[in-house]
């Protein structure tokens, strides 16, 4: 299987061009098998680019785990600049269909070459059967969420995937990798869920390490970024407009008065090429 190896902000996937590649029926087995950091490639995804028949182009995705989110931010950033340069797509904005509906990337070029992806992510879904999550009473701002007998208060937001976004003093001394799984397995996430923990250094900035629903820790979250730049206008903290620092670099994040929507724009970098065995071979 050849593949390419990309990462947004050192949210790192493993790209497939799925028109040529004749793979195997078990993409989730494919995926935990690639993804293995120890006896793979080694990738927080594995994203595979089929055609559509509804859109330019259409992107699936796999956790490491195996499972099938609905959407990822950085990955859609590595998908629309692959597609691109694969010479998939013509023109710098592509209408990509995935199970969160169609979402749109365009890529921002400078002499030619691809500088970054800014994409429309489409509007918030708030309600809460749309995020989904059990209880009663939307928008979800700061409700109380109970974790081995400490209560956080999460406001929760769907970009096509779902968020629980906890506001925190440090961030850097968040429990991530505690309350981070439990939170994901809550039973008030019937779907699982992802989870952030922000810091606010200003209203113009957020600080942010995230649980990544199927992957951990990662190093970034796209979607996850949005979530909390919208739960921060929920809940007062923050500006429509704001940089999201992570791990790896920033992240500009606008959710517009205009038309709703929430618009993330970032880098996309290819690391490596090569080839992976399938099973069997």
């Amino acid at each position: 299987m050849h593949f390419v190896k990309m990462h947004g902000l050192g949210n790192d996937f493993i790209l497939v061009n799925a028109l040529e590649e004749n793979l195997p029926g078990d993409l989730a087995g494919l995926a935990r098998q690639a993804c293995n950091r120890r006896f793979g490639i080694g990738a927080d995804g594995l994203i595979l680019v089929l055609t559509s028949e509804v859109a330019d182009i259409r992107m699936r995705i796999f956790n490491p785990d195996g499972s099938e989110p609905e959407m990822c931010g950085n990955g859609i950033r590595c998908f629309a600049r692959y597609a691109y340069e694969a010479g998939l797509v013509r023109e710098p904005e592509i209408r990509v269909e995935t199970l969160a509906g169609i979402i749109k990337p365009r890529l921002i070029l400078k002499d030619g070459k691809v500088a970054g992806v800014r994409v429309d992510m489409g509007e918030p879904r708030l309600e809460r059967e749309l995020i989904p999550m059990a209880g009663e009473g939307s928008p979800v701002v700061d409700e109380p969420v109970p974790v081995d007998g400490i209560t956080w208060r999460g406001t929760c937001v769907s970009m096509g995937n779902p968020h629980c976004v906890f506001f925190v003093a440090n961030v850097a001394g968040a429990p991530v990798t505690e309350v981070g799984p439990a939170v994901e397995n809550h039973p008030l996430f019937p779907r699982r869920t992802n989870v952030e923990f922000i810091e606010v250094m200003n209203r113009g900035e957020l600080k942010m390490r995230v649980w990544e629903r199927g992957a951990g820790e990662t190093l970034a979250c796209g979607t996850g970024a949005c979530a909390a730049a919208v739960a921060g206008v929920l809940t007062g903290r923050s500006n429509r407009e704001v940089t999201v620092h992570l791990a790896a670099g920033d992240l500009q994040i606008e959710w517009s008065q205009e038309n709703n929507h929430v618009y993330m724009t970032g880098p996309a970098v290819e690391v490596f090429r090569g080839d992976f065995p399938l099973s069997g071979d």
